[in-house]
C-alpha cells in the first residue's frame, strides 16, 4: 500500500473578517438559478425533445428487449455486433424487462439517471478544488451556460441546449461517471487508497470506455491530468496501484462480449460526420474564453494544476484532429470546455468567499471577476433560452426570450409506425425517417449512421440510392425490394422510385410534408 499523497489544497481565505452584509446573496442567487435549471431539465426528461440520435438509442433498447443475447444490428436486419450494446444499455434493457415499461419510458429513466450522475459528479469534482460555498452552484451554472452566442448540441457535451436533447444518451451517463472518477481518484491519492480502491477506479474507467467510447477518451485525459497534478506524485508503490487499476480498465473492454473493442480503433468512417464539430467555433464557444483566462490564472500559480493540465491535453487532441483530418477527435471537446468552465466557477467563488485578500489594486481586479462571470453567464443563458420552447407553449415563453435561437425539433412519424410492425424492413432515403423509424422497432435498408461492423454498408446505401434514382427501371427497383425483404416504402411526393399507383404497392398512410407510407403487396 502506498503512503498517503496529497494534492494542493484550495487556497484558504486570507481574511477571517466577517463577510459584508449581503455576502450570501450571490450564493443564494446561484442556488436558485441552479434549481430553476434543474426543474427545466427535469421537464426535458419528461418531454424527451427529439432532434438528434435519440432514435438510435431507442433502437438499441428495442433490439435488446427482443433478444438480449443476440440483438443484431440496431438499424438494419443483419446479425452484426454494435458498440451501442454497452453495460448501460444492457442494464436499461433488463430494467425494461423487469418493469414492463416501454422503450421511451426507460429512456426517461436513463435521462434522469444521467442528469443526477452528472450533477453530483461535477459537484464532487469541484469540491476537490474548493470548499467555497458558492463553488458548486457556480460550477453547475458555468458548465450549463458558458459556451457561445448560438446554441450547440452534441452527444457528450453538457451545455443546457445539448443536455435538453441528449439527457437520455449514454454520453451523458458516461460523462457523469467520468466526473465521479476524477473526484474519487483525487481522493484516492490524498487518502492513500489501497489495491481494492484502485481496482474499483479501474473498473469505473473501463465502464466509461464501454458506455461511450468518445467520453472514455475524455475520462482518460482527466485521469492523466489528475495523476500528473498530484503533489507529491505517486511513488513506486503508488504507480503499481495505478497500473493495477489501468489493467482492469483495459481488460474490461477486451472481455465485453457484445462487440470487439479493439476493432473500434481501426474505424475512420466517423470523421466526415464530425467535421461539423469544428464549424462556427467562435460563435459556439466564445464565452469560454472568460474561463480560459481564469484557467490561465490558476496555471500561473500552479504549473501542475489538474484543470490546466486537462485543458492542455484536450487542446492537443482537438487541435490534432483538426490538423490531421481526424475530425472525430473533436469529441474530446469536453476536456477543453469543462476545465475552463470549472476554473471560472472556482475562481469566482474564491473571490466571493474572500473579500479582503490582497492589496487594493489586486482586490479591484479580482472583485471584477464576478461581474465578468455574471455577464458571460447571462449571455450564455440568453443564447440557450430557446430550449424553453421544448416544454412551454409559445405564449408561455417570456416575450423577451421568444426570439432566442433554438435547435428545431424533428417531425414525428407516429402516423407511419402505427402501420409498420416491429422487425419489418422499410425502404426510405428520408433523412428523418432513417433516424427515427428504427426507434419503434422497424429496420431500414441503409443505416442512418456509419457502421464499422456492417460489412455491406456501402452496398446497402448504393441500393437505396439506386431505388430512388430516376433512371432506375421498375424491374431493378422490384429486385432491390426483394433482395432486402422490404415490406414497406416511405416515399415523398415528387421523388423517384415506384409511385403510389404501382401495382406492387398499396397506399397505407399519408403523412405531413408529402410523405406517403406504401405497403409492398407484390414483387
Amino acid at each position: 500500500m502506498s503512503p498517503p499523497t496529497a494534492f494542493r489544497a484550495p487556497r484558504p481565505p486570507l481574511s477571517r473578517t466577517a463577510p459584508p452584509r449581503g455576502a450570501g446573496l450571490p450564493r443564494r442567487t446561484a442556488a436558485v438559478a441552479v434549481l430553476l435549471l434543474g426543474v427545466l431539465l427535469l421537464l426535458m426528461v419528461v418531454r424527451l425533445p427529439w432532434s438528434g440520435d435519440l432514435g438510435m438509442h431507442a433502437a438499441v433498447l428495442e433490439r435488446l428487449r427482443a433478444d438480449l443475447i443476440h440483438p443484431g444490428n440496431p438499424l438494419v436486419d443483419e446479425d452484426t455486433p454494435s458498440p451501442y450494446y454497452s453495460p448501460w444499455t444492457v442494464a436499461l434493457a433488463l430494467a425494461a424487462r423487469a418493469t414492463g415499461w416501454g422503450t421511451f419510458g426507460v429512456l426517461r429513466m436513463a435521462g434522469l439517471a444521467g442528469l443526477v450522475l452528472l450533477a453530483t459528479g461535477l459537484a464532487a469534482f469541484t469540491r476537490t478544488f474548493s470548499r467555497a460555498r458558492t463553488a458548486v452552484p457556480l460550477a453547475l451554472l458555468c458548465v450549463l451556460l458558458l459556451y457561445g452566442v448560438v446554441p450547440f448540441a452534441w452527444s457528450g457535451m453538457p451545455g443546457l441546449a445539448s443536455l435538453s436533447l441528449t439527457l437520455a444518451y449514454p454520453g451523458t451517463f458516461a460523462l457523469g461517471l467520468s466526473c465521479w472518477l476524477w473526484a474519487l481518484l483525487r481522493r484516492a491519492r490524498t487518502a492513500g487508497w489501497g489495491l481494492p480502491g484502485h481496482l474499483g477506479l479501474g473498473f469505473l474507467l473501463g465502464s466509461v470506455l464501454l458506455v461511450h467510447q468518445f467520453t472514455g477518451v475524455v475520462a482518460v485525459l482527466g485521469v492523466l491530468a489528475v495523476l500528473l497534478g498530484t503533489r507529491p506524485g505517486p511513488n513506486g508503490a503508488g504507480w503499481v496501484l495505478v497500473a493495477a487499476g489501468g489493467a482492469v480498465a483495459l481488460v474490461l473492454p477486451l472481455c465485453w462480449p457484445y462487440y470487439s473493442f479493439p476493432a473500434l480503433l481501426g474505424g475512420g468512417g466517423l470523421d466526415p460526420v464530425h467535421r461539423a464539430l469544428y464549424n462556427r467555433a467562435a460563435e459556439r464557444f466564445c464565452l469560454v474564453t472568460v474561463g480560459v483566462a481564469a484557467l490561465g490564472a490558476r496555471w500561473w500559480r500552479d504549473r501542475r494544476d489538474p484543470l490546466a493540465l486537462l485543458f492542455g491535453l484536450g487542446v492537443v487532441v482537438v487541435s490534432a484532429g483538426w490538423a490531421s483530418g481526424h475530425y472525430a477527435w473533436g469529441r474530446a471537446l469536453p476536456a477543453v470546455l469543462i476545465p475552463a468552465q470549472l476554473a471560472l466557477a472556482i475562481e469566482t467563488a474564491e473571490v466571493l468567499d474572500d473579500r479582503g485578500a490582497g492589496g487594493e489594486r489586486l482586490r479591484r481586479v479580482r472583485h471584477g471577476l464576478p461581474v465578468v462571470a455574471v455577464a458571460a453567464l447571462l449571455a450564455g443563458a440568453w443564447a440557450q433560452a430557446g430550449v424553453l420552447s421544448y416544454v412551454l407553449r409559445r405564449e408561455a415563453v417570456p416575450p423577451g426570450l421568444r426570439q432566442a435561437p433554438v435547435i428545431a425539433l424533428w417531425p414525428g412519424f407516429g402516423w407511419a409506425v402505427a402501420h409498420v410492425p416491429k422487425g419489418a424492413t422499410v425502404m426510405t432515403d428520408d433523412y428523418y425517417a432513417l433516424r427515427m423509424l428504427p426507434a419503434y422497432g422497424p429496420y431500414t435498408v441503409a443505416p442512418a449512421y456509419p457502421d464499422l461492423f456492417l460489412p455491406d454498408e456501402k452496398r446497402r446505401r448504393d441500393a437505396t440510392r439506386r431505388y430512388f434514382a430516376p433512371a432506375t427501371s421498375r424491374a431493378e427497383r422490384l429486385g432491390i425490394l426483394k433482395e432486402y425483404g422490404v415490406r414497406w416504402v416511405l416515399w415523398k411526393n415528387g421523388a423517384a422510385g415506384l409511385p403510389p399507383g404501382d401495382p406492387a404497392l398499396r397506399k397505407a398512410a399519408q403523412g405531413p410534408g408529402g410523405r406517403v407510407l406504401l405497403e409492398v403487396v407484390g414483387r
